[in-house]
């Protein structure tokens, strides 16, 4: 077996759409993805699973119903299965999500903004 380290400043430098989550590495059956992501993303939830957004590079505010958290370079949230939320980032954002394999970015609204959940980069 060979033994490599994923470099993420390499995989993000492949990432070309914005919103578009692409998978890095896998773990039982959970997936890591990375994204590239700025401006708003829609309010969604993801009635099964919890969401971990972490973020790499940049700014991004996660909004909820009720409150909102602001995340910055080497931060994490976890946002809880079935809460609303929506992403935002001012600027360009290097976000890390991690998530069980299928779940769709869009969670329950779906939409044009779907992208598919099982792209490597």
């Amino acid at each position: 077996m060979g033994y490599e380290a994923i470099n993420l400043i390499d995989k993000f430098a492949r990432i070309d759409a914005q919103w578009s989550p692409r998978v890095v590495a896998e773990m039982n059956d959970v997936q890591f993805k990375l994204a590239k992501i700025e401006g708003e993303f829609i309010w969604h939830r993801h009635d099964d699973t919890d969401e971990v957004f972490i973020v790499i590079e940049g700014r991004l505010v996660l909004e909820f119903r009720d409150g909102r958290v602001e995340l910055g370079s080497g931060e994490m949230f976890v946002v809880p299965r079935g809460v609303e939320h929506r992403p935002i980032a001012d600027g360009e954002c290097r976000i890390m999500l991690v998530e069980p394999r299928g779940v769709v970015n869009t969670g329950d609204a779906g939409g044009d903004r779907t992208a598919p959940n099982d792209l490597w980069v």
